[in-house]
């Protein structure tokens, strides 16, 4: 899936990731995506948790070896 912009948030701990993407989305339009790499396991629970707080749609989550990918609507 092709993205507006890509984060990567590998290497950074909760709750950096969240944070990161939440700067990250406030540069986006609505309607725009944002990919998001960590390798933070709880970021699984985090990411989901973020969007159903901010609004913002969780389009595709997934493991990637050792990374997580999530792709993020801005609302």
């Amino acid at each position: 899936m092709q993205s507006n912009q890509t984060l990567d948030a590998r290497g950074l701990n909760c709750p950096l990731p969240i944070l990161r993407t939440k700067k990250s989305l406030s540069t986006l339009e609505p309607g725009e995506t944002l990919k998001v790499v960590a390798s933070d396991p709880g970021s699984l629970k985090d990411m989901e948790s973020f969007c159903n707080q901010t609004g913002n749609t969780l389009l595709s989550s997934r493991q990637a070896g050792g990374d997580y990918e999530f792709v993020i609507r801005k609302v």
